[in-house]
């Protein structure tokens, strides 16, 4: 009986006497303690430390970056519940007023009192609207992972971002005529002292290794840096009797480095006839012969993870000291150049995208449609006829031909 249950005694001669009426007691349910509310930093490590995530060193980096930047003006020990709009637009603030390399230059202040300052002194040498746009972005990652884990109800940074003033196709310029003859006609492509440090003083060495071949490659076939700088020797073959890269993440080893950006990456590239006949074939049976696996071993893997990292700081410094730099040009300025010697060819557009490995558009303004997804793509001889019309008839190779080792 609830008396009983509660440890009250009860009167027998009670219990005959008085009517039957139920006995209603409310005992109040026992106080629940309240669950402590995690802290940015805890929810922050929470999320790096994730099995799930599949992260390149790279992304890995961007969200070690965002992490430093985010506790720094967020606090690590702010609750995560209490981070709302007006703190992540103050976030975003700080970000705009923070000077490019601020971490090296002033490594005893913080990011809030580095933007203050640079803010106060009218500094103009600031990250841009890209790179705090994708600080902004990892850090909608971090709050709908918590989200998800039900540590918060919404994200407060969702759809914050700030106008890119320099429009997507402004921001890398294909290289000029002046600037790929400058590149070609370097010492290292004519005789130089040697492949190491003496590559930019005149010589009578003629080494033809990754510095020589990556950039040629990514001129007559369009590959990214990474794509380049990764190849293994294996993913020179021939397809149907036509020499071809193999653009693809898989390899021969079990601990491959090997990533692709996009699906649509994964390619077959006929190998241009102005590559097969400066002996590009020969470098590979040279490597093979040698027993190497990497078709460039020689370019060592970069903090990120990327073989290119190195490649592309070293190439940065071969543009300035050959006399081929400007702003708006890097070494995916060969990927530009490819694609417009493609429209020039008059190479179908749907060709050009699989030899390029650019992504098909899709959404409203795109031209995607399911018969994209059918098939099996194009025949070799077919991709073959394409990228053997891509011409650069005002770039004088001929000196390559000639000191042809």
């Amino acid at each position: 009986m609830a008396r009983q249950r509660i440890g009250f005694s009860l009167d027998s001669n009670l219990l005959l006497k008085t009517p039957s009426v139920p006995l209603i007691i409310e005992v109040p349910p026992p106080a629940e303690s309240a669950a402590p509310r995690p802290s940015f930093r805890q929810v922050y490590d929470a999320y790096m430390s994730d099995p799930t995530h599949d992260w390149s060193p790279r992304t890995r980096l961007a969200y070690e970056t965002t992490r430093r930047l985010a506790l720094a003006v967020f606090g690590d020990e702010t609750p995560i519940h209490s981070i709302n709009r007006a703190r992540c637009r103050a976030f975003i603030e700080t970000l705009r007023w923070l000077p490019r390399n601020a971490s090296k230059r002033f490594p005893d202040m913080s990011p809030v009192d580095v933007a203050e300052r640079a803010k106060a002194n009218g500094l103009t040498d600031l990250i841009s609207a890209a790179n705090i746009n994708t600080y902004v972005n990892k850090l909608c990652g971090v709050l709908n992972w918590a989200i998800k884990e039900e540590l918060i109800d919404r994200n407060p940074a969702a759809g914050l971002k700030v106008p890119d003033p320099t429009q997507r196709r402004d921001k890398r310029e294909p290289f000029t005529t002046q600037q790929l003859q400058a590149i070609f006609s370097a010492p290292l492509y004519v005789g130089c002292q040697d492949d190491g440090h003496g590559y930019a003083r005149p010589g009578s060495n003629r080494p033809r290794n990754a510095r020589f071949w990556i950039p040629l490659i990514s001129l007559f076939a369009g590959l990214r840096l990474n794509e380049a700088c990764q190849l293994d020797v294996a993913d020179i073959r021939m397809v149907e009797g036509v020499a071809c890269f193999t653009i693809t993440a898989m390899a021969t080893t079990p601990d491959t480095d090997k990533r692709l950006k996009t699906a649509s990456s994964e390619r077959l590239i006929p190998i241009h006839p102005e590559l097969l006949a400066l002996g590009f074939m020969e470098f590979v049976a040279q490597r093979a012969k040698a027993g190497e696996t990497k078709l460039f071993a020689e370019v060592s893997l970069g903090a990120t993870g990327y073989r290119s990292a190195t490649f592309s700081a070293w190439f940065a410094r071969f543009c300035a000291k050959a006399g081929a730099s400007s702003r708006k040009t890097c070494f995916h300025s060969f990927r530009h150049v490819f694609r417009d010697a493609l429209r020039e060819a008059r190479v179908d557009r749907d060709i050009a995208l699989a030899l390029g490995g650019w992504s098909r558009p899709s959404g409203a303004g795109g031209s995607a449609s399911v018969s994209d997804a059918y098939g099996s793509g194009y025949k070799i001889g077919t991709l073959l006829e394409a990228i053997s019309r891509v011409r650069y008839p005002d770039l004088d190779l001929a000196i390559l031909h000639l000191v042809k080792s």
